[in-house]
């Protein structure tokens, strides 16, 4: 076996991405906001990679072709406020405050931050300041957009006391009169406002000329080039000799990461679908066939359920449930790469998972401003001393971003756009501790809810969709008799990246049907309910 690895980062012995292609650095600060930033940049096919604003400049494995600060929830002046790396100041590259990025520029220039009169939040109209005839750098942030004024979304109660000296006004409004500011003979620049937004018009603009028309980046990143150089990276990690095992599940995550493996090394790959017994109704069976008629791909079914179920038994807590479940998975899967060594002498070294970048920013907290949200049992929630090292060929992407490349590598379309499903199962949708009967409930509710988007042709419309069975009881009336059942409820979704999302909204018919089902189809459930919650502040599954 190979040596222990330490389970929060891949097993990478060959270039990154951000090695490959033009990147733009983006440093958090705890915005909402924060990741939009890196979706903008990848949209406009520039590659993006974001780190906590403590990162050290010192252990950067790239040098970046430029950076942005984020925003945050802070005030530069606090005693506890989060601040960068000094060091980032003297990587000679264009830098971009957003908003606490401006104040952080401002900080580190003469430390003119104070709190704002008034709190300036929502839309508000900003005037652009032309400078002609001075170094040329200036004016590009504002490049091709109207030099009067534009919309822009506002999020802060600080603002800048003063102009920093050496810098120039570039944009102001009425509330903010260093609304855009740019150093005279650096390209260094802040904005008070959020151009990753849409409720900025033509922000999405102002990001393009930060990073191709100051930054110099190339547009280089699609899904075409991730895949080329993807499978040579997998090639030149795995080795001409190691084979890999890899965890699937018939979501498109494990899907797609499960055919580009089998594309860079073929046969020396095997899929491995273990069943916890908390999987959707017949999914094992519907994965099975999929991924061996329908894409070629070697696939074993281990039935692990009564396993899993006995160590979950009692279990309430989901944080608990996660790393159960994550734990376990890898003891599966350790004895049946064992069982393949012994079997033909392969050498196993590798685990592959679905892990996707999303994933990575919610369960990988920094000493600052973020926090942990929940443990992502494939990112945070496995075995320290796991023998098998990690691959994730998907972990610096979105979830659009896998759709493209599963479409560009040939899979179905009803796969690639088959609606994620968590690793833990229905595990982390019972609240409460898992019991075999409550799994039946939730099978089965769930398997209604589905079949009524399907047939209502709002499966696409839909991000995610799925029946969660709460742990409290409710006085229902069902053929002229009082029972005391339990509660569903039922969670639709709309995104586009999984960091944040809307409910969907369903008109009152369809609702009306989907929960008359469920109280007659599904014993032991009175009353349905549905969640008009958006992420933030709940998150898509309900633990």
């Amino acid at each position: 076996m190979a040596q222990e690895q330490e389970i929060k980062k891949p097993a990478m012995e060959t270039e990154m991405i951000s090695q490959l292609f033009d990147t733009v650095l983006v440093l958090d600060f705890g915005s909402q906001y924060t990741h939009l930033i890196t979706r903008r940049l990848r949209e406009l096919n520039i590659y993006s990679e974001m780190l906590p604003c403590t990162q050290k400049i010192a252990d950067l494995s790239f040098k970046p072709k430029g950076v942005i600060l984020s925003g945050g929830p802070y005030s530069v002046y606090a005693p506890d406020a989060p601040h960068v790396d000094p060091a980032v100041f003297d990587l000679g590259v264009p830098i971009l405050g957003v908003c606490y990025g401006l104040q952080e520029i401002a900080w580190n220039n003469g430390k003119d931050v104070s709190a704002g009169e008034r709190r300036e939040y929502g839309h508000s109209v900003v005037r652009v300041t032309k400078h002609t005839g001075l170094a040329a750098h200036v004016d590009r942030l504002f490049e091709g957009l109207s030099h009067e004024e534009m919309v822009a979304w506002m999020s802060h109660g600080d603002k800048l006391s003063k102009l920093p000296e050496g810098f120039l006004v570039i944009a102001e409004t009425d509330n903010a009169p260093f609304a855009g500011i740019a150093h005279k003979e650096k390209e260094l620049y802040g904005i008070q406002f959020h151009p990753e937004v849409t409720h900025t018009p033509k922000g999405t603009h102002l990001i393009k000329n930060f990073a191709v028309n100051i930054c110099g980046c190339k547009q280089e990143w699609t899904m075409d080039r991730f895949v080329e150089t993807e499978i040579e990276r997998i090639r030149a990690l795995v080795g001409p000799t190691s084979e890999v095992i890899g965890a699937v599940s018939g979501g498109v995550d494990s899907t797609v990461a499960a055919k580009l493996m089998h594309e860079a090394i073929g046969d020396r790959f095997h899929a491995i679908l273990v069943d916890n017994g908390v999987m959707r109704l017949n999914e094992c069976q519907i994965v099975k066939e999929t991924l061996t008629k329908g894409l070629g791909v070697n696939l074993d079914v281990v039935d692990a359920s009564e396993e899993f179920l006995t160590k979950l038994k009692g279990v309430e807590d989901p944080e608990k449930k996660r790393k159960i479940i994550g734990n376990t998975f890898i003891e599966v899967f350790q004895r049946e790469a064992a069982k393949i060594t012994s079997r033909s002498g392969a050498h196993v070294e590798f685990l592959l998972q679905g892990t996707l970048y999303p994933d990575v920013i919610e369960s990988i907290s920094f000493k600052g401003p973020s926090q942990t949200i929940k443990t992502h049992h494939n990112v945070g929630g496995l075995l320290e001393n796991m023998h098998l090292k990690l691959i994730e060929p998907l972990r610096e992407l979105f979830k659009d971003e896998v759709r493209e490349l599963g479409t560009n590598l040939g899979i179905p379309e009803d796969l690639v756009w088959r609606h994620p499903f968590p690793g833990p199962g229905i595990a982390i949708r019972i609240l409460g501790e898992v019991t075999p009967e409550q799994i039946d409930i939730a099978r089965k509710a769930d398997n209604i809810f589905i079949e009524e988007i399907k047939a209502a042709g709002l499966y696409r419309k839909i991000s995610q969709a799925f029946a969660a069975l709460l742990p409290v009881r409710a006085v229902g009336v069902m053929g002229d008799q009082r029972v005391y059942d339990q509660i569903v409820a039922l969670r639709a979704v709309e995104t586009t990246d999984y960091m944040t999302a809307d409910w969907f909204d369903f008109d009152g018919k369809f609702l009306r049907r989907v929960a008359t089902r469920i109280v007659n189809e599904v014993p032991g459930v009175c009353r349905v309910v549905y969640d008009v919650t958006q992420k933030p502040p709940g998150t898509i599954e309900f633990q």
